[in-house]
């Protein structure tokens, strides 16, 4: 683990392996780790580089307004301190969020680009369910409690919690173990959720792009699909048996699918 000051804040990051760089922007409330069961096999092939985003695990948290174009202005300022002018760029979620303005802003810097479980502008559906996380955090007084009681849910799949209680028990274990985010910081991010709308941006982009769903989820479902395809060149994929989060639900089909697109996009 090491930090550096970029964009004006310290941000915190991990690197593991050797090979070509793929950047990991983690998801709303999650430090770097979020991608242990990712990290193993990319590792193998890619030199990895998962970051803390602001406002959460041990980057900084400065107390102003976040967005998702902010965030991946923080990326680019990272590759720009650790001298890495190309990389292969991956996010989940927020993180996906993140990554399409790091693509849109700086394609210079973009090899390929994975959207898992992305969303182009927010709709109403998704900003009530995210205003009723932001309810539960306040109500709890921990950010934690509420990702395993609010956010969870939404992530994985019934049949999941049915058939793997034990599996899901250390997931939130797992949660429970990382850099607790404070609840301002939460919110600071989650209203960056909230106003995330880089439609206009997507036709800007020209890295290859890998968009993938959940058939299962509700929070960022396909009906996103038609929009995120002006991304020219992009693909889709849909994982039939997962929700909001295949990189836990399905690792080996996450894990083999994504490394399949990485392997197709080499930049050498």
């Amino acid at each position: 683990m090491a930090k550096v000051v970029a964009n004006g804040i310290a941000i915190n990051y991990e690197i593991q392996g050797e090979g070509e760089p793929l950047i990991l922007i983690p998801y709303l409330a999650a430090d770097n780790a979020c991608y242990a069961f990712q990290v193993g096999d990319y590792a193998k092939e890619f030199r990895c580089i998962s970051l803390d985003p602001r406002g959460a695990g041990e980057s900084d948290k400065p107390d102003a307004p976040y967005s998702t174009e902010l965030i991946a202005d923080d990326v680019a300022a990272l590759m720009q301190v650790l001298g890495v002018e190309r990389a292969h760029v991956m996010g989940l979620s927020l993180g996906a969020a993140a990554g399409m303005w790091l693509a849109a802003k700086y394609p210079e810097r973009v090899a390929s680009l994975s959207l898992h479980s992305a969303w182009p502008r927010t709709d109403p559906f998704l900003n009530t369910v995210v205003e009723g996380w932001r309810v539960l955090a306040k109500g709890l007084g921990d950010v934690s409690e509420m990702v395993i009681l609010g956010i969870l849910p939404w992530c994985l799949t019934p049949e999941l919690y049915a058939a793997r209680p034990d599996y899901v028990d250390s997931l939130a274990a797992f949660v429970r173990s990382r850099p607790k985010q404070p609840l301002e910081a939460f919110l600071r991010q989650s209203a960056a959720v909230q106003a995330h709308d880089a439609e206009a941006q997507l036709t800007r982009i020209e890295a290859a792009t890998l968009i993938t769903f959940g058939r299962w989820d509700l929070v960022c479902s396909t009906r996103f699909e038609p929009a995120l395809r002006t991304i020219r060149g992009s693909e889709v994929h849909v994982f039939e048996d997962c929700s909001h989060a295949p990189i836990y639900e399905n690792v080996p089909a996450f894990n083999e699918r994504t490394l399949a697109f990485l392997r197709a996009h080499r930049m050498t």
